[in-house]
């Protein structure tokens, strides 16, 4: 394929900064348009960068003038009332236009596993999946209507070495390390599907540019599907920590002690997940995620090890932790 100009909207959160870096290895000429850099992930050389916030759109018709790209792809638009605005700015403009979606929005509870780009979309516990599935209608009915050369991503849980994948974050792992008692909502038994941001984004720039992938929808994940318990235990042990402590509570009880993660949870987390990628594969021949959670595990803690500044303790979280233990020895009394 030949170098495309790319419009990342976004471009320095965990999923853009890996796509961007893969953009650029395929020769792609990428533009990032987004409020500052970030220095915990940098932009790749070569890359040019417009400044605009995506929450006031005259600014982003200033940044970008009177251009027009191959593909434009909008990593944080998360309403419909975003999404129109970019159907506004960029109709006629764009080659293909990328909305990054959920796989959250995917029927909870799950209908079926293996899940394919055809499960059907509904989640009453999560408004965040809600708005993305509100995204999706809207962009359909473009394409359907006015030719809107959109294509639907749904990421599911995607991580870098930054982001730790579980209940609590750092303030989790540093409990391991001192011995203490830490939350698994639910049983830890249900199955869950990590995907390192590097494997996304290889599969991701396949479809740009890709002219069968306009008007068309799919989710991009690893085919590792790991029980909860595997995922803690195995972080832990990147941690250096053999036989942590895990406590079991139901994803409900969290969300009622802690509101903040009950959407996350009840919405998305607390269901097994389990995709089936042979769609993407085909679109992106030769695609495979490549990296186990083991060798992932590694790299977060690698990363926050390198840094004292990095391994700042979540004091809420930490509370949070001990009110949940304390109702649940409570309950076991």
């Amino acid at each position: 394929m030949s170098a495309l100009t790319v419009l990342f909207i976004g471009g320095t959160g965990i999923i853009s900064s890996a796509a961007a870096v893969r953009a650029v290895e395929r020769g792609h000429r990428v533009t990032l348009l987004n409020r500052g850099s970030s220095a915990t992930r940098p932009v790749p050389e070569g890359v040019e960068v417009l400044t605009g916030d995506v929450s006031d759109p005259a600014t982003v018709r200033a940044a970008i003038g009177d251009r027009s790209f191959d593909v434009v792809v909008d990593f944080v638009a998360f309403t419909p009332e975003q999404v129109q605005a970019d159907i506004d700015t960029f109709t006629g403009r764009c080659g293909q236009y990328v909305f990054i979606s959920s796989a959250s929005a995917y029927q909870k509870p799950v209908g079926a596993l293996p899940i394919r780009e055809s499960s059907p979309l509904r989640n009453p516990f999560w408004q965040y999946s809600r708005d993305k599935i509100a995204c999706e209608d809207l962009l359909v009915g473009a394409y359907r209507e006015t030719g809107f050369p959109a294509t639907i991503i749904r990421p599911s849980h995607t991580y870098d070495r930054t982001s730790i994948p579980i209940t609590g974050g750092w303030t989790a792992v540093d409990r391991f390390r001192r011995g203490l008692e830490v939350v698994v909502p639910g049983d830890g038994t249900s199955l869950w599907t990590l995907t390192h941001h590097a494997d996304f984004a290889r599969a991701f720039v396949g479809l740009l540019g890709l002219p069968a992938a306009v008007g068309d929808v799919f989710h991009i994940t690893s085919d590792e599907a790991l029980p909860w318990n595997e995922i803690y235990t195995t972080l832990a042990r990147a941690a250096g920590v053999d036989d942590p402590k895990l406590v079991h509570v139901a994803s409900e009880s969290v969300a009622v002690v802690e509101p903040e993660w009950g959407p996350g949870l009840l919405g998305d987390k607390a269901h097994s997940v389990v995709f089936d990628n042979s769609k993407v594969k085909a679109f992106v021949p030769g695609w495979v995620a490549t990296t186990p959670w083991a060798v992932g595990a590694r790299e977060i803690v690698e990363w926050f090890d390198g840094d004292e500044s990095r391994r700042a303790i979540d004091e809420s979280a930490d509370a949070a932790f001990e009110r949940l233990l304390a109702g649940a020895k409570a309950f076991r009394a």
